[in-house]
């Protein structure tokens, strides 16, 4: 398909370098110099790894019309195509994506949630209390894309700002009236949800994560990116109760509503009450403020499950759905490595989760310590080629809360799985926290259960949904479910 070169750019502020636009027809917009082809717009974008400005001459050559850019590049000049300059190429693509789609997002409502954790486990929640209440809704996030019964394993948390708005474009022709999408600080930070505003925008919480190379240099530039989201919405929906809560709404242009177990939130929690049956762990409690509903209940775990409920009642109620949805969806909802009861005893609860920093692990094992378990048992290991900090600290975490923590490899990389458990270990070894250490995770969760005692909460933490271990390079298939289910095979034999 062909789109008029000045129709694209009309949102976008440019520098025209060489050419003339008018009259100019592109046939395809593109920004990976690998599938340039004869009359396209190619976006010229900065990378980690690589830099589109350094096959600017070749995609000339290669039949592109149109270069955007935001580098000199003199190898270019005096080749025919039309360039244009702009001051940051990632947001020239949003924009220009955007329009290439005919602006999708306009076409229906979209809710972004960003925050340190529970954003997957809200865009859950939010989807099942819409969908109960007769809406369709979409969903884009860390674990899948989800258009009506199609479901696509997702790369990203949230997608290049091109693959965004083509995943738009196609959930609007087949329907869908809602979506409802996790919005990392790396996708505000490089611009990929720019070119369209949010009809609300959602904050769950923030501490220090995602700090080291290649993503964000300290905790105020995280902060800052998080922030970004409350000058992109229509309608702000915020945890008032988080101690940064001002600081995510320095700069908002945004209507302001919160949640909170707090009473000075708009919309809040009251009688908490903890459900512990056999093998189900959850949480009870009632609504005050801007709803007055008595008794709902989560069928996960916990403090942090409080929040994520109120959290969806706090966008859903937006749309008006009924009591009774909220009630049926909330009850039911599981969302695959949150908190994720997986069925190993009859005498033990195991659960995987996950929690892969310390804000996340320390909030979980609080929140299961609330049960009093006989045992309190966390099995984790730490990502490769991360921050170091991120070891010690969820080493003190589970050392100072778990009754006893095994240690294992979890995504060593390009790291010696040996060097990542010496760091956490040396943390653990600071607290009276007994463990043991066992690299290989799958005889590290074979020794959990064939170890669990009566009364005992043993918690998987850190890989959650994920179905692989990255190892030098390469992604080994490995779900801790089918790790479960061969364990207790091999039992049966």
């Amino acid at each position: 398909m062909n789109k008029e070169l000045n129709l694209l750019l009309e949102n976008l502020d440019y520098q025209l370098i060489e050419g003339k636009i008018e009259g100019v027809e592109v046939s395809k917009l593109v920004y990976d110099s690998r599938k340039i082809e004869e009359g396209c717009l190619f976006v010229c974008i900065e990378g980690a790894n690589f830099d589109g400005h350094d096959f600017a001459a070749e995609a000339i050559s290669k039949g592109s019309r149109v270069l955007v850019v935001e580098k000199e590049i003199p190898e270019a000049l005096g080749k025919g195509a039309v360039i244009i300059r702009v001051e940051d190429s990632r947001k020239a693509l949003a924009y220009l994506s955007a329009a290439w789609f005919d602006h999708p997002a306009s076409k229906m409502k979209i809710i972004g949630i960003t925050g340190t954790k529970g954003k997957t486990t809200s865009t859950y929640l939010i989807k099942s209390i819409l969908e109960h209440g007769g809406y369709r809704v979409g969903l884009i996030g860390t674990i899948e894309v989800i258009i009506g019964d199609k479901h696509i394993h997702a790369v990203n948390t949230t997608p290049e700002s091109y693959v965004l708005q083509e995943t738009f474009a196609e959930m609007a022709e087949k329907g869908i009236e809602v979506v409802v999408m996790e919005v990392s600080s790396q996708a505000l930070m490089l611009h990929r949800t720019d070119g369209f505003i949010f009809d609300y925008g959602v904050f769950t919480n923030i501490e220090p994560d995602h700090i080291g190379p290649n993503e964000h240099k300290d905790f105020e530039d995280y902060l800052h990116c998080k922030s970004l989201l409350f000058s992109q919405c229509k309608v702000g929906i915020l945890n008032g109760d988080d101690p940064h809560f001002e600081k995510i709404l320095s700069g908002h242009t945004c209507q302001v509503q919160t949640f909170g177990r707090g009473e000075k939130n708009d919309l809040s929690s009251k009688d908490e009450e903890l459900i512990k049956k056999p093998g189900e762990l959850g949480v009870l409690f009632s609504l005050r403020g801007a709803l007055d509903l008595e008794k709902v209940e989560i069928g996960t775990p916990g403090g942090f499950s409080v929040y994520n409920g109120l959290c969806a009642i706090a966008v859903c109620r937006n749309f008006q759905v009924s009591e009774q949805a909220l009630r049926t969806a909330l009850k039911e909802t599981r969302v695959k490595g949150r908190a994720e009861g997986i069925r190993v005893s009859d005498e033990f609860s195991l659960m995987i989760d996950y929690a892969h920093n310390a804000m996340a692990l320390e909030s979980l094992l609080t929140s299961l310590k609330e049960y009093e378990p006989e045992r309190l048992v966390c099995l984790f290991g730490c990502g490769g080629n991360r921050s170091k900090l991120r070891r010690y600290e969820m080493g003190e975490v589970s050392g100072r809360l778990a009754d006893f923590t095994i240690l294992t490899s979890d995504n060593p990389r390009f790291e010696d799985p040996e060097a990542i458990l010496d760091d956490i270990e040396s943390a653990i070894k600071k607290t009276d926290g007994k463990y043991i250490r066992i690299t290989d995770r799958k005889e590290a969760i074979a020794y959990a259960i064939h170890h669990g005692q009566p009364g005992d909460v043993i918690v998987l933490a850190g890989k959650g949904h994920e179905d692989y271990q990255e190892i030098k390079g390469v992604k080994y298939p490995m779900d801790e479910r089918d790790l479960i289910r061969d364990i207790l095979a091999s039992d049966q034999k």
